[in-house]
Order: structure tokens, then sequence, then C-alpha cells
């Protein structure tokens, strides 16, 4: 898994859930190319940002909505 350390320098459009409220307490996500998605902390938009394969991604969604990360 790659990253990079100040998210504003790729070159993408970031979006968050449309049910994320206005505390801006989610993740942000921006296409970077055809096979890679940054996924950033709303609340630090000059942070680091992980770069994930559309397949990774979708794994974790998927975890995520099955509950496999709960501890």
């Amino acid at each position: 898994m790659a990253h990079v350390e100040d998210s504003s320098t790729l070159p993408v459009t970031w979006w968050k859930s449309s049910a994320s409220g206005t505390q801006s307490d989610c993740v942000e996500c921006g296409i970077v190319d055809g096979q890679t998605i940054a996924v950033r902390d709303s609340k630090r938009p000059n942070g680091p940002a992980l770069l994930l394969s559309r397949a990774t991604l979708a794994g974790l969604v998927a975890g995520i909505k099955a509950g496999d990360f709960e501890a």
C-alpha cells in the first residue's frame, strides 16, 4: 500500500459521502488514475493520503459493511 505525505499535492478532486455531516468527521476520496483511489482524513486536507487500488478499496468497504473490523 502506498501513500503520500501531503494529499493536497495530488491532482484530484476530493469528495465525501453525502451521508457525512457538517462536522467534517469523515474520509474523502479522490481518483488518481484508472486504478488508484486516494483516501484522506477530511479534517487534514494537507495531511497524508493512502493510495489504494480499486479492488483493495472495494474489499475494505465490503469488510466494513460486513462488520469485519469491529472490536
